[in-house]
């Protein structure tokens, strides 16, 4: 069966005001729907990224450069990513569908991994 990564992107400053008990639902949420992919065998790795780091790394011309944080000329970011399992694309979609970061994020973008 292949694996899908959902890559979930935010946008930081829609976080700026929300409540510590908020966040503790957010966080419930997830906690729910990450529990229901492990117990239906789906879950193949998931992972939050730290808030606030990160490094860009280009190469242009031969010329390297390096800026902080995930993306400088950007407001949305990557805020983690999942690891999931499913028969194809649409079965990987309806996973994606159900994930809370539909709710808090601005959108999650769908990739199968190349087994190679």
């Amino acid at each position: 069966m292949p694996n899908y990564v959902l890559f979930l992107h935010e946008d930081p400053a829609d976080w700026a005001g929300v409540s510590p008990e908020e966040m503790q639902r957010v966080i419930e949420k997830y906690r729910a729907w990450h529990e229901g992919l492990v117990r239906d065998g789906r879950l193949v790795e998931g992972y939050k990224l730290v808030d606030g780091s990160g490094r860009t790394i280009v190469r242009r011309g031969g010329e390297t450069s390096e800026t902080d944080g995930p993306y400088a000329e950007a407001r949305e970011i990557v805020g983690g990513l999942f690891v999931v399992q499913a028969d194809g694309y649409d079965a990987a979609a309806e996973i994606a569908r159900e994930c809370p970061a539909l709710e808090y994020g601005t959108r999650i973008e769908l990739r199968e991994v190349d087994p190679t």
